[in-house]
């Protein structure tokens, strides 16, 4: 694409169309310019366009976020893909980003900097190392919006260093930004805190000035997390010291107007807080002497600010910082005086704990998001949390004071409640909340709770506070107080008595119907934990006959929601549905006619724009598990599934809605694996050659889908498939898959169902050209997964055919070549493979070759006998190797897209894997009787080979021997 005046027009009108609302406009324009960014110039035309100051604003921030949104997806090369970004291109984008970004305007400036960062995770700083020269320059300038635009791109830039795992690399590229940027950005930081003196009176110029101050301390925290830099700790006591100076500045002439928008003094004082948190977590010996000053500096800042939902994040991190020292033992000094203790409870942790009128808001008019913080765990930055935090943290070291001062403070707030429920029940929310996080003391994801304080009877509490909720007439009284109920029996479900907690499940599917979203979301997300809870024994607390008296009424709620304005899409609902009918099983059948039209209709609704990408696959796991539930019984149902689901399928498919083809595929891999062999409609026929076009594969999240499926198609329409003359296509997938390092396992998959399946007499012409291809791999790039894949395809091979056309067809390659196959792969690497299926294909391979080769046991192949027989025994009585080969790669989970095949595999469409042995249930029983079938024709042949093994393998074979009744000649 060349750089004109014509093709900027045209990227801009079609970035302009990428905007309209009407998805028959804003579609076409996604699509042309999705095929268009292979193009040479593409990413310096959208550069350029960015950067014309003529160009409609809007057009040049779609154009930035494109270029970001470019970057992201193609600077990293995948392995085994071509590079999607010529290589002139990717030079020019790098000399060129940082001086676009700093000359932009900020809302541009802030996407081309995460393209910066983008750019940076894979070039800096080896392929790139003037970048941090060229930032580090800047800083010189003056020029604070300059400056700022640096200290955002480190911040994006370096903000890696949080999450990153150990490794020398981490730790080369530390050092190499530490040199060049921890003086510059130490003088900077003092620089600009003795500017606010001089500007003190401008507040325009404070504003940029503190906005650097919360840059750089964005910049400082990302440095400092891995481990205490040696300049750091040097030069502690001049960031301290003005951290301290920061912490306590009274600048009100920065305070946002509004109790919401937070304004730069509270950002940076919030961001200070987490910066000594990190020190007094990570480095509390170097942090020692500075910490009671802080202590005080957050202890005045929190007595301080007020209750406005601006300075949430900043008391959020100020209580967090006090958690962390309370949990220190040196520290714990500083919280034992009774009076202290009082004084946290009453002037910092009640007042925090407190439903505001913020708190109520969000609990009506943004349901999802209240529900997101608070029983998804996402609400870390609330002060509500962190007073939760806080107060378990004490709760934990002080318990005895702890409980005595709360005590006294859950008398007092629930007598007030009960005085007048009506307009006190806030007094009972802060006191359920207070609870909570008293007795809390060990929890998990999947059970709530698992450890309480023995001072506090929760059974007890909930019978006296809890029960009185759930049981009230009006589902839709006090609906904070009900959410607070249902939260309670959700947190405690694992430690309150299992008749309790399934004796709750009529009042919480009464709740269904209550008019508030975080009420009837709440219930559903309760019904659905107490489906999967589970007894010592790993025996469900609740079956489908528990449920089966009021399964209608369930099933008609939790559909009824999904008919509520504001949760149409509410995916624990959905998984409320799901798990209903897992629990059900067949019991669900007689609710399925009037189910499945609604879950169909559901689906209709969200392929027109899929935005909930966990609703979407509940729904699709729903639809899964009622396939199967009814079709394993009843394989003529499967007609009637696909005449519901079919139209909507081929929508999907035609509009090629990418988030869904993955899980449209595995479904009807679902109904082809319940059709009868040999009677596949042809409608799946005229399919399969779509399934077969390059496009398809270039998606990573289809892969394994598409695997499943054609190995659908090979297990039930194998004659069909070669009458069609369609064998030349699976096994050209076969190949793509095979040369790549990502996906090979799924070409490995895809051979073991062609040799199980396809007669040996039509595969016969191929398999020469299949194992040269698998051997030119194994030569250019040995993984330990490929090295596995090989090794059981070979050994299946054995097992189905033989183990001399084995040899036969290996030595035709090369001459002697299976020699080599015996001694780097059988010999070498058999104790890398791992699984049921897999394990007992390869010990019933190898035992094959072993008693049916005349190559190993009178051949030219003789001298490896002993030494397989051992390698085999070693095999079964050792653990797995779990050594990785040179070739090895590990992919980076940033790396992997959002919608990537792990996410949309369907739990309810997965088919156990074919065993080919399905009548050997012991392996070692197979390989003595394979010694004594050969010991039989040969007397006197197997002992002579056995006493060339170790006498530890003797002794090993004998008890097998003697374990099976089995005695050789």
């Amino acid at each position: 694409m060349e750089i004109s005046d014509e093709n900027l027009q045209t990227l801009a009108r079609y970035l302009q169309e990428t905007l309209n609302p009407e998805v028959n406009v804003r579609r076409p324009a996604e699509k042309f310019l999705e095929g268009v960014e292979v193009n040479q110039n593409y990413p310096l035309l959208l550069l350029n366009l960015v950067h014309k100051p003529e160009v409609d604003m809007t057009v040049r921030i779609a154009g930035s976020v494109a270029f970001k949104n470019y970057i992201k997806r193609n600077w990293t090369v995948q392995e085994d893909q071509p590079d999607r970004i010529h290589e002139s291109d990717r030079a020019a984008i790098k000399s060129m980003i940082v001086t676009l970004m700093l000359t932009s305007p900020e809302s541009i400036q802030k996407q081309l900097s995460d393209a910066i960062s983008i750019i940076g995770k894979t070039d800096f700083p080896v392929k790139w190392p003037e970048l941090i020269t060229q930032m580090v320059e800047k800083f010189a300038t003056g020029d604070f919006n300059v400056i700022n635009g640096i200290l955002r791109t480190g911040h994006s830039l370096f903000k890696k260093y949080r999450f990153e795992f150990k490794s020398n690399e981490l730790w080369t590229e530390i050092k190499y930004v530490l040199e060049k940027l921890a003086q510059p950005l130490t003088n900077l930081f003092v620089a600009t805190v003795n500017l606010t003196q001089t500007h003190a009176n401008d507040v325009n110029a404070l504003q940029t000035i503190y906005s650097s101050l919360v840059l750089i301390s964005k910049v400082f925290y990302s440095l400092n997390f891995q481990d205490l830099p040696e300049f750091f700790e040097d030069n502690m006591q001049i960031w301290m010291q003005h951290f301290h100076l920061l912490l306590t500045v009274e600048a009100k002439n920065l305070q946002s107007d509004t109790d919401d928008s937070v304004g730069v003094i509270e950002q940076l004082k919030t961001q200070i807080c987490d910066n000594i948190a990190l020190y007094a977590q990570k480095y509390d010996e170097e942090f020692r002497e500075y910490l009671p000053q802080f202590v005080t500096d957050v202890w005045s800042l929190l007595v301080g600010t007020g209750l406005e939902p601006k300075n949430d994040l900043l008391v959020s991190n100020a209580l967090q910082f006090l958690s962390t020292v309370a949990e220190r033992n040196h520290y714990r000094n500083l919280f034992e005086d009774d009076q202290v203790l009082s004084s946290i409870c009453e002037k910092v942790i009640i007042p925090n704990m407190e439903f505001r009128e913020s708190d109520q808001e969000l609990f009506e008019d943004n349901p999802e998001e209240f529900t997101r913080r608070d029983i998804e765990g996402s609400d870390v930055d609330t002060r509500r949390r962190a007073a939760c935090d806080l107060v378990n943290t004490l709760s934990v070291h002080f318990e005895e004071k702890i409980m005595k001062i709360f005590g006294q403070y859950l008398q007092v707030m629930l007598a007030k409640f009960a005085e007048n429920p009506k307009s006190n029940w806030r007094h009972k929310d802060a006191a359920l909340y207070l609870v909570i996080s008293l007795v809390s003391r060990g929890a998990t994801q999947k059970h709530g709770v698992t450890q309480t304080s023995k001072l506090v009877d929760i059974s007890q509490f909930f019978q006296q506070n809890i029960v009185a909720e759930l049981q009230r007439p009006n589902v839709d009284e006090l609906p904070v107080l009900k959410a607070d109920a249902i939260k309670y029996l959700m947190t405690f479900r694992s430690v309150l008595p299992s008749t309790l907690v399934v004796s709750s499940l009529p009042q919480l599917i009464r709740h269904l119907s209550c008019e508030s979203a975080v009420v009837h979301t709440y219930a559903a997300c309760c019904i659905e934990k107490i489906l999967i809870m589970r007894d010592s024994n790993n025996h469900p607390h609740v079956t489908g006959a528990q449920i089966q008296p009021f399964a209608a009424e369930l099933i008609s709620q939790l559909f009824g929601v999904l008919e509520k304005p504001v949760s149409e899409e509410n995916e624990y609902v959905m998984k409320a549905i799901m798990r209903t009918f897992s629990t059900l099983q067949d019991l669900v059948i007689p609710f399925l006619g009037a189910s499945l039209p609604k879950l169909t209709e559901k689906l209709q609704a969200v392929a027109k724009n899929p935005s909930k990408p966990h609703f979407n696959h509940y729904l699709f796991e729903t639809l899964s598990l009622s396939i199967m539930i009814v079709c394993k019984s009843n394989q003529a149902a499967v007609k009637s599934f696909e005449d519901i689901l079919f139209p909507t399928f081929q929508a999907i498919l035609q509009q090629d809605i990418q988030e869904f083809i993955p899980y449209v595929f595995q479904i009807v891999s679902l109904f082809m694996e319940y059709t009868p062999a040999g009677n596949i409609p042809e409608s799946y026929m005229q399919l399969l050659p779509c399934l077969l076009a390059p496009v398809l594969w270039e998606r990573p999240a289809n892969i394994s889908p598409l695997v499943r499926l054609l190995r659908a198609y090979i297990t039930q329409a194998a004659p069909q498939i070669i009458a069609q003359d369609k064998l030349s296509g699976f096994l050209g997938v076969f190949q793509k898959l095979i040369a790549s390092k990502s996906n090979d396992h799924e070409g490995f998959y895809l051979m073991q169902s062609m040799i199980q399946n396809i007669p040996k007499e039509t595969l016969a012409p191929f398999l020469k050209q299949i194992f040269f291809l698998l051997f030119q791999r194994l030569s250019s790039s040995k993984t330990t997964k490929f090295v596995v894949g090989f090794i059981v395809l070979i050994c299946l091979f054995m097992v189905k055919y033989s183990a001399s056309e084995l040899i036969m067809l290996i030595d035709g390659i090369q001459p002697q070549m299976f020699g080599m196959v015996l001694e780097k792969l059988l010999i070498a690497e058999i104790q890398k493979v791992t699984g049921r299926i897999e394990r007992k294909i390869v010990s019933c391979g190898v035992s094959k070759l072993l008693g049916e080769s005349p190559e190993m046991i009178d051949g030219i192949y003789g001298k490896y006998w002993p030494q397989l027989l051992q390698a085999l025994l070693v095999y079964f009585e050792m653990p797995p190797d779990e050594s990785t080969l040179p070739d090895d790669h590990f992919i980076e989970v940033d790396d992997i897209p959002t919608y990537q095949t792990s996410n949309a595999r369907l739990n309810f469409a997965n088919t156990t894997k074919e065993d080919p042995l399905p009548n050997v249930s012991e392996p070692r029983q197979f390989l003595v009787q394979s010694l004594k079938s050969l010991s039989n024709s040969q007397p006197g042949r197997v002992p002579t080979l056995i006493s060339n093994t170790s006498t530890q393998s003797q002794t090993c074979l004998q008890n097998y021997l003697a374990k099976f009744g089995v005695q050789l000649v």
